[in-house]
């Protein structure tokens, strides 16, 4: 009874996680992960599944704050052709998001008009980092290559397979030729 017990759990386990990897898949590697939006609801990161998603980690009070005028303007010009931007605040340099989340949104919409997908307070260096950004940084993407992330703003473009097909730097402004060039190529492709 025991092993008859035993090998239906097995198979139970089995199939539960062939189902979850095959619901899984729909928007690659990169779009496996849950995360917390900035209102605190849940987010399958999977309903990006087929766009191209710019990630960010972003911050308030930084010198490349500015930044996000230049995602908006990406958003407004590319979203109606699939380009999804999302923003996650991160405090781990020198203290530049220390915003409630009410506070980050309030922030990000009166000064900057965003109006992208903004997710809650993440880290994204570290043990405490976040499994997205501990996917997102373990892979050797160029320009940038693999390693920690070293600042705010640095970005990560997720072609419409869910591979990570960039990685820029955070001086390397959203609206920089070779970040246009390429969303512009992952959007032209089919999903």
């Amino acid at each position: 009874m025991l092993k008859v017990l035993s090998l239906a759990t097995l198979a139970t386990v089995f199939l539960c996680s062939a189902a979850t990897a095959d619901e899984g898949d729909k928007g690659g590697p990169a779009l496996q992960f849950k995360m917390q939006s900035l209102d605190g609801k849940e987010v399958d990161l999977n309903k990006y599944a087929g766009k191209v998603v710019l990630v960010v980690n972003v911050a308030s009070k930084c010198g490349l704050t500015p930044q996000y005028k230049e995602l908006q303007a990406l958003h407004e010009k590319y979203a109606d052709q699939g380009l999804a931007v999302l923003g996650f605040p991160c405090n781990q340099f020198g203290a530049q998001e220390p915003g409630t989340p009410d506070e980050i949104r309030e922030f990000c919409q009166s000064n900057y008009g965003v109006s992208f997908d903004m997710f809650g307070k993440i880290n994204v260096n570290g043990e405490d980092a976040c499994p997205l950004y501990k996917y997102l940084t373990a892979l050797d993407t160029k320009p940038t290559g693999s390693g920690k992330i070293s600042w705010n703003f640095e970005k990560f473009l997720v072609g419409r397979h869910g591979e990570v097909v960039a990685r820029f730097a955070p001086r390397t402004k959203p609206d920089d030729a070779e970040v246009i060039t390429l969303i512009e190529a992952e959007l032209a492709k089919k999903s």
